[in-house]
């Protein structure tokens, strides 16, 4: 038997979800998984130093790790309505931010991309000092007046009214208002070394995994909360439902449109390298 090919994805609700099928081999015929968790600053990271066969990674970092790996079309995360948000102590509007103190998860993040590509539009002047603080601490750093605004993802938007924050605007709102796209957030990649026939074996492990999940969600439950960080399981469920849905199972025209628009709309601020033509093809 070949090894298990070397896999890391975050312990989030939607990725255990997504991969739980496939982790536990109970999709036939898919390959054996050695699974890795890490949070997706870490796995961008790997990523760009060429570790592991299977990441997911923002979209965000694509344009920096395409010529080693190539971009699975299902198993990731786009979406609509599941957007950053820009959290403040006293609400106010974008204008409010020109000259401010924002926090942000990472610089290689789709979530930091969305963000300045809003900024470039609504805020004049642009913001002051950005600065990159761990997800869990942002809402803290925000409510206790260390930074004026903090740009976060995945369940805070369901947790951040806890801290006495509002949201000052919805990234993701703005992106699907001017592109009438979905929000390209997660993407799965796997190294070009391993083969087109591979690739797309691991493609459609992807696929079944997620179907499987739908088929049964109770099955992939433990594996879940297991790794879910003591989150109450009802955000937990709203996560999944929020973050793993038809563009999961295939990213289709439109999700395609939307990580070529990212991508190309953040290229021309000089935020990431230029995409080439053919670099989000599939084997």
């Amino acid at each position: 038997m070949s090894e298990p090919l070397k896999i890391a994805y975050s312990p989030c609700p939607n990725d255990t979800f997504v991969f739980d099928a496939w982790a536990h081999g109970r999709v036939p015929g898919a390959p054996a998984l050695d699974v890795t968790f890490a949070d997706i600053d870490i796995t961008n990271g790997m990523a760009e130093r060429g570790e592991f066969d299977v990441l997911k990674v923002s979209y965000a970092v694509l344009p920096w790790v395409l010529e080693e790996y190539a971009l699975l079309p299902c198993g990731g995360a786009l979406g609509r309505g599941c957007g950053p948000l820009v959290l403040t102590t006293g609400g106010g509007n974008a204008a409010d931010l020109a000259g401010k103190t924002v926090a942000v998860p990472s610089e290689r993040s789709t979530a930091y991309l969305l963000f300045r590509l809003w900024a470039a539009t609504e805020v004049p002047g642009g913001v002051g000092e950005v600065v990159v603080l761990p997800f869990h601490e942002i809402m803290p750093a925000v409510r206790d007046g260390k930074v004026d605004a903090g740009l976060v993802i995945h369940e805070a938007r369901f947790t951040y009214q806890d801290y006495g924050l509002v949201c000052l605007a919805d990234m993701g709102e703005h992106w699907e208002s001017t592109t009438g796209l979905p929000i390209p957030l997660g993407a799965i990649i796997a190294k070009r070394s391993l083969g087109a026939a591979r690739l797309r074996e691991l493609a459609e492990a992807a696929r079944t995994s997620v179907r499987m999940a739908w088929d049964d969600p109770l099955a992939s439950r433990p594996y879940v909360l297991e790794h879910a960080q003591e989150m109450d399981p009802a955000v937990a469920d709203q996560h999944i439902g929020l973050y793993v849905n038809e563009f999961t199972a295939g990213l289709g025209e439109a999700g395609y449109a939307a990580v070529r628009g990212l991508l190309t709309r953040a290229a021309a601020e000089g935020l990431v390298p230029p995409l080439g033509r053919d670099a989000l093809a599939f084997p």
